[in-house]
């Protein structure tokens, strides 16, 4: 079957050793959206072949954070089994799936047995260090001086084989020969054999290796398109080789390697320890660290937010629009548009699609997110008042948590006054206007911001221009803040009256 006509699948495969970060995320969107363009699907596979680097708890993590950020795959691990389970690779092990491929290479001529111990690998890189090689590998020039079964006598390899001696089973990578593949991001590649090793394929506990596992598996679950970071670029050409050694060109799957997400000033790509800014979907906490990682989701981003900057971090919709829901992005996403450099990642750009986000909730919805948080400071509000008070307050804040400090004055009467305003506003003729004010604030029947807004027109009809921004300083103590007489009508006359007759014996 050629690539062509095959059915859209394409595969997110993360190795459960820790969080989820948001470089992963973007893989896993940009998989999720060509699959859900193309009708096809989308799978969740676990590649957990080094058992030794395995973390407790990082598989769960990974599924709730897909689930967080609305990317969930339709087949895989947590997300129910299809024709190609196990989607876990230590369980696909135990099938003796990869054993077949490894050996059916060895068959061919095109892998080979290994024998060499941890010490002989040390020595042969500390002699080639010595000899002033850049990249000590294992390839076709050292391989000629190590214990392995192109270099042992027959007998030999059957002996060490027959005894029960360790040995893992490595690709036979041709000394020079150019190998050409075609990426969808960044079009032909080609490499000479010479800068790759001899990869291992299958480990000494019979474990495959990345290089091996995920060609298996692709070939198995008959995956569409192979998508991933540009951190496995320089091992595609061992990949390309493999699939042709075992005859399987023709079903390999469509490369793509993804550019990095780079740190603020672009100088290197984003570490899980940048101060700056949440990596992570979800808090995460290693068992292995003391220090806990807080998440996007825990700083108060809305999962669409976080979803719209990843899918703008390194594509290009073709246009200046910016904001996208999921469907939208599915719509128009193309690999032809991931630009094959990285992209820098911008914290303050990732606040205002939160500012965003935020401003398109129902008001209900933020006053309940924002209850917990006032209950906490001491207050507590209908629900009514809480609709009313998130509805003046959203156009400043950009998280929820913000509410707070945005409009704490309309719960806690000021102990002062913004010194710039009254310095410059307040003078002999001050008293004697806002005495007015207060009159007809008096005279309200009903507190609705139209009769608040037609006695204080009033009150300026009696003593002539009344400064609006200092009856605000006068009620909040701050000299900004939302519509004044929304505010007012919302804080309620008899709070509204007392605060004003506070500042006025101050003053």
């Amino acid at each position: 079957m050629r690539n062509m006509e095959k059915r859209v699948r394409v595969r997110f495969a993360p190795s459960p050793t820790g969080g989820l970060h948001m470089g992963g995320v973007r893989t896993a969107l940009f998989n999720y959206l060509f699959a859900k363009k193309h009708g096809g699907d989308f799978i969740l596979r676990i590649e957990d072949t080094d058992q030794t680097r395995f973390v407790e708890g990082a598989e769960e993590y990974i599924i709730k954070a897909l689930k967080w950020c609305g990317i969930e795959p339709n087949e895989g691990v947590g997300f129910g089994d299809g024709p190609h389970a196990p989607y876990r690779q230590s369980e696909r092990k135990e099938l003796g799936i990869y054993k077949t491929y490894a050996d059916k290479l060895i068959a061919s001529g095109h892998a080979y047995y290994a024998f060499d111990t941890s010490e002989e690998l040390d020595e042969m890189r500390r002699r080639l260090e010595a000899a002033k090689v850049v990249a000590p590998q294992y390839n076709a020039v050292t391989r000629q001086n190590m214990r392995n079964s192109l270099t042992l006598p027959e007998d030999e390899v059957k002996n060490l084989m027959e005894g029960g001696a360790k040995y893992v089973i490595r690709l036979n990578v041709p000394r020079n020969e150019e190998i050409r593949f075609n990426d969808i991001i960044r079009g032909w590649v080609t490499v000479n054999s010479a800068q790759v090793d001899d990869k291992v394929l299958l480990k000494s506990d019979g474990m495959p290796t990345y290089h091996l596992a995920h060609i298996v598996d692709d070939i198995e679950m008959e995956i569409s398109h192979a998508v991933r970071g540009e951190e496995w670029l320089p091992s595609a050409p061992a990949h390309i080789l493999i699939y042709r050694y075992l005859g399987l060109e023709d079903q390999m799957p469509k490369l793509a390697h993804l550019p990095l997400i780079l740190n603020p000033d672009g100088n290197g790509k984003i570490s899980k320890r940048e101060a700056r800014f949440p990596v992570f979907p979800l808090s995460w906490q290693d068992p292995r660290e003391a220090t806990p990682y807080i998440g996007y989701k825990e700083s108060g981003y809305y999962p669409e937010a976080f979803v719209n900057i990843l899918a703008l971090l390194g594509w290009n919709p073709g246009t200046n629009e910016e904001f996208f829901t999921v469907d939208q992005l599915a719509h128009i996403f193309e690999f032809e548009r991931v630009h094959k450099s990285g992209a820098k990642f911008d914290p303050e750009k990732a606040k205002w699609f939160n500012q965003h986000y935020l401003r398109l909730k129902p008001d209900a919805e933020l006053a309940e997110a924002f209850k917990p948080i006032l209950k906490e400071k001491g207050f507590e509000r209908d629900q009514e008042f809480m609709i009313q008070f998130c509805k003046l307050v959203k156009e400043k804040v950009q998280f929820v948590q913000e509410f707070w400090d945005h409009g704490k004055y309309i719960f806690i009467a000021p102990q002062a006054y913004d010194e710039k305003v009254m310095a410059k506003k307040w003078n002999d003729k001050s008293r004697d206007i806002f005495d007015a004010v207060v009159a007809q604030f008096e005279a309200v029947k009903d507190w609705q911001v139209e009769e608040i807004t037609t006695h204080f027109h009033n009150a300026e009809a009696q003593v002539g221009k009344v400064d609006m921004q200092l009856l605000r300083v006068l009620i909040t103590g701050v000299a900004g803040g939302p519509q004044l007489f929304d505010m007012l009508a919302l804080m309620g006359k008899e709070e509204v009256l007392k605060r004003l007759g506070t500042a006025l014996n101050k003053l």
